[in-house]
Order: C-alpha cells, then sequence, then structure tokens
C-alpha cells in the first residue's frame, strides 16, 4: 500500500512539474504570439508590412493624420513634420516625423505604433518605416525619419470601413531596451 501511495505521490509531482513547466513555455510565447494574432489579423490597430503597394490606386480618398509621443525618459523630441495629409486608397506614399537629441550623448530609441479606428490596422500597409529598426540619434542631431505606406484598396470591399474617411497613424519613442546606443548612424 505504501509503495502504491508513493507511485502516486510521483506521478503526482510529475503532473505538477510538466503543468509548471506548461505555464512556463506559454508565458514566454504569449507576447510573440500575440505580435503575431495582431499582425495577421491587424488587432489593436497593429498595421501589416508589405514588399510594394498595389499597381493601381482606387478613387476613394483617406486622410491619414499623424501622431507622436516621446517617453519622458527619452531625451528627445519628436514630432510629424505634417499633421495629415489626403491618400487615395492603394496609393503609395511617404510621410516623415523628425526626431531631435536634446542630450549631450548618443541615444537609441525604438518607436512602437498603432492605428486608429483599430479595425483598419488591418488595410494599413508600411512598405517602409524607421519603427522597424532601433534609432540612434547623437548629441544635438535633427534625423527626419521616413514610413512609406499605403492603404489595401481591400478596404472598400469590407462594410464594416465604409464610413472611415481618417485613420491616425501614431507613434510612440521610448528608450532602446538594452539602453545603449549603436555605433555613429544608422540604417533608413
Amino acid at each position: 500500500m505504501a509503495a502504491t501511495r508513493d507511485r502516486g505521490n510521483t506521478v503526482l509531482a510529475l503532473a505538477l512539474v510538466g503543468v509548471v513547466a506548461g505555464m512556463t513555455g506559454m508565458a514566454y510565447a504569449a507576447v510573440p504570439l500575440y505580435r503575431l494574432f495582431c499582425q495577421v489579423t491587424g488587432y489593436g490597430g497593429t498595421t501589416r508590412v508589405a514588399a510594394a503597394a498595389p499597381a493601381a490606386a482606387l478613387d476613394r480618398a483617406i486622410t491619414i493624420r499623424f501622431d507622436a509621443v516621446v517617453s519622458p525618459s527619452l531625451p528627445w523630441v519628436f514630432e510629424p513634420m505634417a499633421r495629415a495629409i489626403e491618400v487615395k486608397v492603394g496609393e503609395r506614399a511617404v510621410a516623415y516625423y523628425r526626431a531631435t537629441n536634446l542630450s549631450d550623448r548618443p541615444v537609441a530609441g525604438r518607436a512602437t505604433f498603432n492605428v486608429t479606428p483599430h479595425k483598419a490596422g488591418l488595410y494599413f500597409n508600411k512598405v517602409h518605416c524607421f519603427c522597424f529598426d532601433e534609432q540612434v540619434l547623437q548629441p544635438g542631431e535633427v534625423a527626419a525619419m521616413p514610413v512609406t505606406f499605403f492603404v489595401d484598396p481591400e478596404i472598400a470591399q469590407d462594410p464594416n470601413l465604409d464610413e472611415v474617411k481618417t485613420i491616425t497613424l501614431s507613434y510612440t519613442f521610448f528608450p532602446a531596451v538594452d539602453g545603449a546606443a549603436a555605433p555613429a548612424g544608422r540604417t533608413e
């Protein structure tokens, strides 16, 4: 009877270790899986990445507004160079943001982004963006940061987006995760 109880306790202990290991694994996988889910579905205003814009644009125009926020822990000024532009659906467009390093040392930053209304995220495609890479600004440096994008013509087929006339593209810059500045210069 004691051997059966010991075997039962061993099985229970192994099962609990398996559950803890599984939960730990899921915790580590949650962020990448959530990010993938958002990129595929456009959930939460997550945009898509495209290799190129479509060959033809539609007559429908949408106003794209630009928003910029900087974390208080990043000594930068960050702002859109234009507050809004009007684009045709399917038309490739380029917008610029300006960032200025106010400190006396090189500072690395990384931008997060989203679009509103969130349901438009599925149709907002970036071809190139400063947000794809960590950005390093030298002391006092002012940099123009481009984003190339288009609104997918498939938006015209979605009746839930017929009323969307304006999409806001918003960026928030934070200090780079490791806090270290990369060598001078950056990839644009």
